[in-house]
């Protein structure tokens, strides 16, 4: 309808007619004509061209016969779908000499895959996942508390995981044994399908599905990974991760961080062997996945069981102790199997 010079339209599409549109172009068809009055309310009709004016009575409009209307559609669909398949043929051309020689491949193709951000790398390893039919191997170090969408993800994928039969092995940082939500993530899968571990140290994030694919981070902020499908590498990743599973402590086993007879804890002996080693706080807080001030702490208290006035006298007492030298209850691989 037409108001203050305004064209009023129907946002709808031509396969889609409206009810009123419908009913007019159909009592056109019937009596040869329609109303231009009428029209007004539908203008979606002269949109579509299924109307005309009538050359001998300006009040009046014809309907276009309905094979003529469909053609005028048709034919532009009809033009661009031969185009494509002319394309489609040239391109299988152009791509027919070089199809042979990747058959002639014998690596497997996309053995390294880089992954750019956090919704691809979610959707690979969904996929991994969702193929897995057996174990899955992960390392997960620690990095301050993980985001509530990001637990939630993870519970989801080892649910469905647990579900179907597959094993989960799990290598934490002892300061996982100290964190709530890690104890509370752990506590959903009690079972005997999933076993959780903790080290002192651990170098990165590692995630294994059935020996055959891995993914490992590339940057610190993880928006970009590696999913690796060649067998060497995967088998190497393995390795790594069965020498680490040897050396660490079932969460069963309670806490490594008990004092030893010399008065130092394993957490302390793990710090004093960075320290000798050279390392400041910050890079010993992040190897052993604690923040700086609960390093610092720990450092406090080792320097004052070995009676040490300063950070260099502590350097010299802990090597002159031969406290390195001693067993304790993480470095000797408690939980080896």
């Amino acid at each position: 309808m037409v108001s203050n010079g305004t064209k009023a339209t129907h946002p709808h599409a031509v396969t889609e007619l409206c009810e009123e549109g419908g009913r007019l172009y159909a009592n056109a068809l019937r009596t040869g004509r329609v109303s231009r009055a009428d029209v007004e309310s539908v203008p979606c009709l002269l949109d579509f061209a299924l109307l005309h004016p009538d050359p001998d009575d300006a009040n009046w409009m014809l309907p276009v016969p309905p094979s003529v209307a469909l053609a005028q559609r048709l034919n532009p669909l009809e033009h661009e779908i031969t185009e494509r398949r002319r394309m489609s043929i040239e391109l299988a051309d152009a791509f027919e000499p070089f199809m042979t020689l990747s058959a002639q491949q014998v690596a497997p193709a996309h053995s390294i895959t880089v992954l750019e951000g956090l919704d691809r790398i979610n959707t690979a390893l969904d996929l991994a996942t969702s193929q897995c039919q057996s174990e899955v191997l992960t390392v997960q170090p620690s990095r301050g508390q993980r985001p509530e969408n990001r637990l939630i993800e993870g519970l989801e994928r080892d649910r469905t995981l647990i579900e179907r039969g597959v094993r989960i092995r799990t290598l934490y940082q002892h300061v996982a044994r100290y964190s709530p939500e890690r104890l509370a993530y752990m506590e959903q899968f009690a079972d005997g399908k999933v076993e959780y571990r903790t080290i002192d140290e651990l170098v990165e994030r590692l995630i294994i599905c059935d020996e055959t694919v891995a993914f490992i981070p590339v940057r610190d902020d993880r928006q970009v990974a590696l999913e690796l499908r060649h067998p060497g590498l995967v088998g190497y990743l393995v390795k790594v991760f069965e020498f680490m599973w040897s050396r660490a402590v079932p969460l069963s086993a309670g806490a490594p961080y008990e004092t030893a007879p010399d008065g130092i804890t394993d957490i302390q002996h793990s710090i004093a062997k960075l320290l000798v080693e050279g390392h400041v706080d910050e890079a010993i807080a992040r190897r052993l996945g604690m923040n700086v001030r609960t390093c610092r702490a720990h450092i406090a208290k080792l320097a004052t069981a070995l009676g040490s006035g300063s950070r260099a006298q502590l350097g010299f007492l802990i090597a002159q102790s031969g406290i390195l030298d001693q067993g304790h209850t993480a470095a000797q691989g408690d939980g080896r199997p």
